[in-house]
């Protein structure tokens, strides 16, 4: 497999070459202290993996990720960085893996093991790919269902296929080792059984998934599982690059971002509490709420107020401590010149602060209360 190091610091070129040497099926063809000249060599050559730092000058790793992303072309990005607080940030670009420095030999190991392995299975598994029948669409928001033709629902053959499914889907194709599966999916559990229980589980699955002409999605060797999903339409990786493509949401593409909303019928896997997905649950909460609040303000710039005001009453039923979205009701109710909305809205909200946490409303939300008011006399 080829690699390019991608690293402001000569030294890591170094580290890095020495321990990679170490691996085998694994070729550095080339060192860059920058993204450009690693972007055009790229463009130009065959490179299966990256490693690449994301704190540099101009372009940062982050950046440079977004930009390959956009090509299509799958090749593998391992992040190597002294910040840890990156490592959100780096998945949500579809990072294979994170690895934050000093590097450690063993842990660089593994990381090169599974992205051969994983690349291995992608070129196998391309070459004679079946067409997977297009009425199939997945839904994990609100609740996990895999929806075929005719309406055919889903009929789990235990509780543990459907979370085993969903922990490979929040995966998006990359290759988990069965032991850190095991070790999340049914942690407490003897060896032993657990093995067992894990063979059940993906054989229930296959045949779940046979159904629905997705057999061959599911991929597993002797140590990994990962699960493929290219052409099937699944509304929580839907969800994900709209918020993305949409970062500005104005006149020319509001009506697309109703829709986007729409498709957020409500948290990852709804009622299903599953321990290893509340770091994911709770990242797609934060970027619905964030991308709601986006679309309000544009709705409120064209004045539909009422459309707002849903989204909004929404938004606080969600989380009835969220300042900024009161806020913005409060705007709204401004705007509809109901003086008596508005000054019921700030008096719930100080009362709900109170009876919560014990505080009052910021000094910024009091002075925007005072300027609402002011501008409506």
């Amino acid at each position: 497999m080829k690699a390019i190091l991608i690293d402001d610091e000569k030294a890591m070129h170094l580290i890095m070459k020495r321990m990679l040497a170490k691996i085998d099926d694994i070729e550095i063809v080339g060192t860059f202290a920058e993204t450009a000249a690693a972007y055009t060599y790229w463009s130009s050559h065959e490179v299966d993996l990256i490693f690449v730092d994301i704190s540099m000058p101009r372009e940062n790793g982050l950046e440079f990720a977004r930009r390959l992303l956009e090509s299509g072309r799958g090749t593998k990005i391992v992040f190597i960085t002294s910040h840890k607080e990156f490592a959100l940030p780096a998945f949500e670009v579809y990072a294979f893996d994170y690895i934050v420095k000093p590097v450690v030999q063993e842990r660089l190991l593994h990381t090169v093991q599974r992205a051969i392995a994983q690349i291995r299975l992608e070129r196998a598994t391309g070459r004679d790919p079946e067409p997977i029948p297009h009425e199939v669409q997945i839904s994990c928001l609100g609740g996990i269902e895999i929806h075929g033709a005719q309406g055919m629902k889903t009929k789990w053959k235990s509780k543990k296929s459907a979370e085993v499914f969903g922990y490979l889907l929040v995966h998006k194709g990359r290759l988990v080792s069965r032991a850190r599966l095991i070790e999340d999916i049914y942690g407490g559990m003897p060896d032993k059984n657990a093995e067992i229980y894990l063979n059940t589980t993906v054989y229930q699955l296959r045949k779940l998934l046979d159904t629905y002409g997705l057999k061959k999605s599911l991929h597993s060797d002797s140590m990994h599982y990962g699960l493929s999903l290219n052409g099937v339409q699944v509304d929580v990786l839907n969800f994900e690059e709209g918020c993305r493509r949409m970062s500005v949401i104005d006149q020319t593409n509001i009506e697309e971002a109703l829709e986007l909303e729409r498709l957020y019928r409500g948290d990852l896997f709804g009622d299903q509490v599953y321990a290893w997905a509340w770091n994911e649950i709770e990242r797609l909460s934060f970027m619905y709420t964030s991308f709601t609040r986006r679309l309000c303000v544009a709705l409120l710039d064209r004045e539909e107020t009422n459309t707002a005001m849903r989204l909004l009453l929404k938004l606080l039923k969600r989380n009835e401590l969220d300042e900024e979205s009161h806020m913005l009701l409060m705007k709204t109710l401004a705007m509809q010149k109901n003086k008596e909305a508005l000054n019921r809205q700030y008096l719930h909200f100080a009362d709900i602060l109170q009876s919560e946490i014990g505080v009052t409303p910021s000094i910024e939300f009091k002075s925007f209360y005072a300027q609402l008011l002011a501008d409506m006399d």
